[in-house]
């Protein structure tokens, strides 16, 4: 690619608000080639990867905006403080899947262990 096209490219990315199509467009391009992708293939890689990361942004923003001390995940969470808390269980929920099943779940209890 020229040096203009890719001037005006990247100025109109910037201007699109789409940095991660601007940071991995060379990549993706490169990658498709190797595959033996076509355009659509390619701009459909870009596509879900901009939206993976504005999604990614968006919840790190309100998880900032919210000023929560530190971010938790039940990735960390440690099971063994309560030992009464069905893991199994809890993970289930976490899935969501009882909201199209449209279901209620009601949790009952106090929230801090020490209780």
């Amino acid at each position: 690619m020229t040096e203009a096209p890719k001037i005006l490219l990247t100025h109109h990315l910037k201007t699109l608000k789409l940095p991660t199509f601007l940071r991995e467009y060379e990549k993706v391009a490169r990658q498709c080639a190797t595959e033996g992708l076509d355009h659509v293939q390619f701009l459909a890689r870009l596509v879900e990867m901009e939206l993976i990361d504005r999604e990614r942004r968006m919840i790190e923003r309100r998880i900032k905006a919210a000023k929560f001390p530190t971010a938790k995940s039940l990735d960390s969470f440690d099971f063994k403080v309560i030992p009464k808390l069905n893991k199994m269980q809890v993970l289930e929920l976490a899935r969501c899947e009882w909201i199209d099943r449209r279901e209620n779940v009601i949790a009952l209890g106090p929230s801090d262990p020490a209780l």
